[in-house]
């Protein structure tokens, strides 16, 4: 069976939720006997990352600018006709923005499965215009898609309110159990001690709300404890700016996009993860940090609320004087390990379930 994925950045090591999915799901299908091509942008290829092969799955590069309101897609035009002109089984769309060419896909006569990673369309870097192309992106893809699949309960529903589509496919997003790191050199390089700092991560988008983190971690005036955001903004713009002004003028530290070893032992020796967002999916980082057995904070938006945390793992979103509040408990109370049930959240069950969905589309 071939299969062509397109609608992600890019693999390995592209920062991004859709990138981390990707990474980690298309090796295991090629293990269950697919041929996978992920077609990449390349404007986000750096010269150590311009590979042709990555655990199986085939990479291959398609112009795309640097432009975040064309950039998905020209990408994505260019990606269906490649699919096409290489004989697809199947073409894999992630996300409902590239998802506006699922109709010119099924025009071509290819065989369509669309994942559905989230509403886009509320993220706050997006204008009017694009908000209604990227919303209409999601109307065609769910109607003319051979089939849907949704990570989580919450976009589940929100496709059954907007459009009585009840068929989708709800497969969960995954994370790996780890080997926590035993090394401490990276937490040195940055100045940091084991069990001394609040940890995130993500894109610097203004709908992660990293910039209200900071103003409730400066309110609770925690002395002992540092402030750590891993991640970068895709596109240079005014909000990405301001945060990281606002996080140099207050000793925050910024590690920029950083996998393997070094996000290891930060995930490894936090003390608490936190996750502020106005908008996710089901954010693979919070899942991340529940594989470390981290304890975490968590803004209560439907996403993070699916995951079933205790009541106390949460804050009312966007509110910083409750995040202030609930940091200063986390951390005046005992450091804790806490064992979470992460069983649908197991890659490889999540891989055989994408590949039972590809032979039924293949079937019909």
């Amino acid at each position: 069976m071939k299969i062509v994925v397109i609608g992600t950045r890019g693999i390995p090591d592209i920062q991004g939720g859709v990138e981390t999915h990707c990474q980690e799901l298309y090796p295991r299908i090629v293990k269950l006997g697919c041929d996978v091509t992920v077609v990449r942008r390349s404007s986000y290829i750096a010269p150590s990352n311009r590979i042709s092969d990555f655990d199986g799955v085939k990479l291959h590069d398609i112009y795309a600018p640097r432009k975040k309101s064309i950039e998905a897609i020209i990408h994505t035009f260019l990606s269906v006709c490649y699919a096409k002109k290489e004989h697809a089984d199947i073409l894999h769309i992630h996300a409902v923005g590239p998802s506006l060419l699922v109709p010119f896909a099924k025009f071509l006569g290819l065989t369509v499965i669309m994942t559905h990673h989230g509403p886009d369309y509320e993220r706050k870097k997006w204008g009017k215009l694009a908000k209604v192309v990227i919303n209409f992106g999601e109307r065609v893809g769910i109607k003319y898609a051979n089939q849907v699949i949704v990570i989580s309960d919450v976009i589940n529903n929100i496709i059954k309110a907007k459009y009585k589509y009840s068929k989708a496919n709800l497969i969960y997003n995954g994370v790996n159990i780890p080997i926590k790191s035993k090394k401490i050199d990276y937490l040195e390089r940055l100045g940091l001690e084991s069990g001394k700092y609040i940890f995130t991560l993500g894109r610097f988008v203004e709908e992660k709300g990293f910039d209200g983190l900071i103003k409730g971690f400066l309110n609770a005036k925690l002395v002992d404890y540092k402030l750590v955001i891993a991640g970068a903004a895709d596109h240079e713009d005014e909000y990405s700016s301001k945060l990281k002004h606002l996080a140099y003028t207050n000793n925050i530290i910024l590690t920029g996009f950083i996998k393997g070893e070094k996000l290891n032992q930060l995930f490894t020796n936090a003390r608490l993860f936190v996750l502020p967002s106005f908008h996710e999916g089901l954010p693979i980082s919070l899942l991340e940090a529940m594989s470390y057995n981290l304890d975490v904070l968590v803004s209560d938006i439907p996403a993070n609320l699916e995951i079933k945390l205790d009541k106390n793992n949460y804050f009312n979103c966007g509110n910083w004087e409750d995040l202030t509040s609930k940091l200063l408990q986390k951390i005046n109370n005992q450091a804790i390990s806490i064992q979470y049930n992460m069983e649908k959240y197991n890659w490889n069950h999540i891989a055989k379930q994408v590949y039972s969905i590809y032979q039924s589309a293949i079937k019909k």
